[in-house]
């Protein structure tokens, strides 16, 4: 049997298949978000002001396809955007809708790592949570900003802070009426751009 038959006969991963590799790319998941905080920090106060701001832009950031599509909706060209096509077509290509739309549920987990490696400062006020890039994260973003592999995202992280730079509860307004099917879609249904 060729390779190329045994390829065919394999079956095609399933999506708890899809999500137990992704399971597997911590790493991945957190330089993204180190590269989110890092577009977003200011001098002054924090870069992000809430989980769920943090979970509707890295959305937009994880999934090219719907940052494109946000950035159409905010009047940005889609030249500018520059999405690959094989961004699209990639495996993290497909979002999956859970309990509260796109949003992982591993964004504690994240942060917390994030923190107790000393990358960032997590402070509350009240039940909101503030996320801070400290000396070492500031570092190491900017490492992994510069690097080839991530100036992709970088750049797009970038464009979200100028585009996107509103209050949680305006990004989440944003998010469900640029992107409506993610309401009607299942929870753990597959949200293909």
């Amino acid at each position: 049997m060729t390779e190329a038959e045994q390829k065919a006969a394999w079956p095609r991963p399933t999506l708890a298949d899809i999500a137990t590799s992704l399971d597997r790319d911590e790493p991945i998941h957190l330089a993204r978000l180190l590269i989110l905080v890092l577009a977003f920090t200011r001098e002054e106060g924090a870069a992000i002001d809430g989980i769920t701001k943090l979970a509707k832009l890295d959305f937009l950031l994880r999934y090219p396809s719907f940052f494109e599509r946000a950035m159409i909706a905010r009047g940005l060209s889609p030249k500018s955007v520059s999405v690959e096509d094989y961004e699209r077509r990639s495996v993290e290509a497909a979002m999956v809708r859970y309990r509260y739309g796109p949003w992982d549920h591993r964004y504690r987990r994240f942060i917390n790592i994030l923190a107790a490696k000393g990358l960032v400062d997590v402070t509350t006020d009240g039940r909101a949570v503030r996320l801070s890039l400290t000396g070492r994260g500031h570092e190491v973003a900017a490492v992994l900003a510069a690097d080839p592999a991530n100036i992709p995202l970088a750049t797009r992280a970038g464009i979200l802070r100028h585009r996107i730079d509103i209050g949680a509860t305006e990004i989440m307004k944003f998010i469900y009426a640029t992107f409506p099917e993610i309401a009607t879609l299942a929870y753990d249904e597959a949200i293909t751009p």
